[in-house]
């Protein structure tokens, strides 16, 4: 079993504006009260990882090129402010292909677990859709889902899915973190 706490966090809605499939370096937005968040779980010992479906890609919207740069704006905006994103998981396909790689499959936190030694019971997923509560639910971590991108619609979706907290954001959720995992690693 591993030691390392992580947070794993969704990127459209949860770090930055879900413009609707974003992809494009002029809808860019990294939401209010991320740097800060991040900042404050990184001092408590967290590491990151990012976890993102991006079936854009999939359903021809924008091209693999296009989320590279956008993604590498995303990561240079982060590891500006000491913020080091040590993986990124993320997945091309369309909902239809029937790949392992997108959420809810635990296929990417898994794969954290085995290359950094994460303890996932001791980390959590973090994100604005029900797929990535049912992503920490199935890899064995603690999900909470954010009220900021579609997060509102999607929070009356959760049926009987496990949720640690809904929270109205980042900042929130870093907070809560803090309160019950205890300051250090």
């Amino acid at each position: 079993m591993g030691s390392a706490r992580f947070v794993f966090l969704d990127r459209d809605g949860t770090l930055v504006a879900d413009t609707g499939f974003p992809h494009r370096l002029e809808d860019y937005e990294l939401l209010p009260g991320v740097l800060g968040a991040l900042a404050e779980l990184r001092d408590a010992g967290f590491r990151f990882a990012i976890v993102t479906n991006q079936s854009g890609i999939g359903r021809g919207i924008f091209r693999r090129e296009d989320y590279d740069r956008f993604h590498g704006r995303v990561l240079d905006d982060l590891s500006a402010a000491g913020i080091e994103i040590e993986a990124t998981y993320m997945c091309p396909h369309a909902p239809s292909d029937a790949c392992t790689c997108r959420k809810p499959s635990p296929t990417s936190l898994f794969a954290a677990r085995d290359r950094f030694g994460v303890d996932l019971a001791s980390s959590w997923m973090i994100g604005d859709h029900v797929q990535d509560v049912a992503l920490a639910a199935n890899a064995g971590c603690r999900g909470i889902l954010l009220l900021t991108g579609h997060g509102v619609e999607e929070s009356r979706r959760l049926d009987d899915t496990p949720v640690e907290a809904i929270l109205p954001d980042l900042a929130a959720a870093a907070a809560h973190i803090l309160s019950v995992s205890g300051s250090r690693a």
